[in-house]
């Protein structure tokens, strides 16, 4: 919950895999060109790529809390979305399309010398250091944060609506196992005299980038078009609208759209006892609304529409869209 839990953190865990990356950049492009190795190249780039998304993850942290206003009625929350899929765009370009560069090159050019490969040695175990410290950082805040929710870590990270810690974890790991393989392809050359083992270990840093890019960009894809809330916060509005609400009969339509880190929409169409006048529906519906904000906090806006759970065009509607799933109540 950015604004609540995870705003202040996340900005930390941020700013900390910045300057971290920044620092693991320089020192990899230096050990690079000394060395003449295609996967400390290729290690530089990879860290390039996490210093620029981390400069658009600050970017959607700042930009998405800007307040709603007549343009956008529902707030800038999903600007979160747009800038974090613009960073797993950013991975596969600055760093995977480099690396396979560096690796074809390596494999199927001139065979080249290494030099000095202590100096690389030395450069990757320094970066691991430093990448484990910002690693450190976002595990404990996705641990944190998942055991908030009473979830395993796995599952948190799929179902999360906040991208950053997620791209933060997910590029710091990928990091970790990169310059292992940088590590390996310096070694074997390093021991066979051949460049192509630094090679092949460029490609498969490349193939490694190029996968957290498209698990980063396919999370965000899904919240740009407007992912459904939480299961869990579903059910939890569906089962207090059929038992707690004495006024509601019927649950006839639930649609909720994530507009934010922690912001829902929910559009509910319910059946009202047909006994309520038109004072005394007026009065239900704003008592529910405030009543569900109140008890699920990530409800940004609350649209209740009285309707007929016997239409039989808006029932066909439902079952297409939910199945018999929705008759239970679930997801």
């Amino acid at each position: 919950m950015a604004e609540v839990k995870g705003g202040g953190e996340s900005t930390v865990t941020v700013l900390l895999a910045l300057a971290v990356n920044l620092a693991i950049a320089v020192m990899k492009a230096v050990a690079g060109v000394v060395t003449g190795s295609a996967a400390m190249m290729s290690e530089a780039a990879h860290s390039v790529a996490d210093t620029l998304t981390e400069g658009l993850l600050l970017t959607a942290l700042r930009r998405s809390d800007r307040p709603a206003d007549r343009r956008h009625p529902f707030g800038y929350g999903k600007e979160r979305y747009f800038w974090s899929l613009l960073a797993a765009v950013s991975i596969f370009v600055s760093g995977a399309v480099f690396a396979f560069y560096e690796g074809f090159r390596t494999v199927f050019g001139t065979p080249e010398e290494q030099s000095s490969p202590v100096v690389g040695y030395v450069v990757l175990a320094i970066a691991f250091v430093l990448e484990g410290v910002s690693w450190s950082q976002a595990v404990r805040q996705v641990r944190r944060e998942a055991r908030e929710e009473g979830r395993p870590v796995l599952v948190y990270l799929r179902l999360s609506d906040d991208p950053t810690v997620k791209t933060v974890f997910l590029e710091d790991s990928a990091a970790l196992v990169g310059l292992l393989l940088a590590f390996g392809g310096l070694g074997l050359h390093h021991l066979t005299g051949s460049s192509v083992w630094d090679g092949v270990a460029s490609l498969a840093i490349g193939v490694l980038l190029a996968f957290a890019a498209y698990v980063l960009a396919s999370t965000n894809r899904g919240l740009l078009i407007g992912r459904q809330a939480d299961p869990k916060l579903v059910r939890g509005v569906w089962t207090y609208l059929r038992s707690g609400v004495p006024e509601i009969e019927e649950v006839v339509d639930l649609l909720t759209m994530a507009v934010g880190t922690d912001r829902v929409l929910l559009c509910v169409r319910v059946d009202f006892d047909d006994a309520l006048g038109a004072a005394d529906l007026e009065r239900a519906c704003v008592r529910v609304s405030a009543e569900l904000r109140t008890r699920f906090p990530e409800l940004d806006e609350v649209f209740i529409e009285p309707v007929p759970r016997t239409d039989p065009e808006l029932r066909s509607r439902v079952l297409n869209r939910y199945g018999d799933a929705f008759r239970s109540g679930g997801s």
